[in-house]
């Protein structure tokens, strides 16, 4: 698990850099490329997994090597630096400035949209969701866990808030991906 945990983890990364890379709504569409990824391959992503799992210390595993992926991923966008770097550093000030309640609920909002979206892939084998969902908690401004480490090293400047805002981002996730769990318990229509 730990390998496929880590490729997830490059699958966002990947994404999250394609962003960067390319911003607006261009970027929030490439940034697909990630959970494409993740659902193809069949790699555990924290923000896939924790809307179908009681096996907690498996999640906590997956998200840490998820994490590991996307920390090499944000010190690539630090070291080239330019434009990237730019959008990183501007969407951590932006995360920031929300303050802890509205990034909470700022997190529940996309692990609803990617538990969703992965759980119609796995019971439709439809691409739609995917393609659909990850522009939509883009747009809609919510923040992923995984790839928000990305910005969060690619920004490459400490600041005290990582300490409040990290955290509620992951339990903010985790909530998300389980409301699915709680509206519909026998997981289907």
């Amino acid at each position: 698990m730990v390998r496929q945990a880590l490729f997830s983890g490059i699958l966002i990364g990947l994404g999250a850099m394609g962003f960067l890379a390319l911003g607006g709504i261009p970027g929030a569409i490439i940034f697909g490329f990630g959970l494409i990824g993740v659902v193809l391959t069949g790699c555990p992503l924290y923000t896939g997994k924790a809307g179908c799992t009681n096996d907690i210390p498996a999640l906590v595993q997956i998200w840490f090597f998820n994490i590991v992926a996307c920390t090499v991923i944000g010190l690539m966008v630090a070291a080239l630096g330019g434009e990237s770097m730019d959008r990183a550093v501007s969407a951590v000030a932006s995360r920031f400035a929300q303050g802890p309640l509205r990034s909470f609920i700022r997190a529940i909002g996309c692990g609803m949209i990617i538990d969703i979206a992965v759980w119609l892939y796995r019971e439709k084998k439809s691409m739609l969701p995917i393609i659909f969902g990850v522009p939509l908690f883009i747009v809609c401004g919510f923040y992923h866990s995984v790839a928000d480490v990305v910005y969060l090293v690619g920004a490459w400047k400490w600041d005290d808030a990582i300490l409040w805002y990290y955290p509620i981002i992951v339990i903010g996730n985790y909530v998300g991906c389980n409301v699915r769990r709680v509206v519909l318990p026998k997981e289907g229509f």
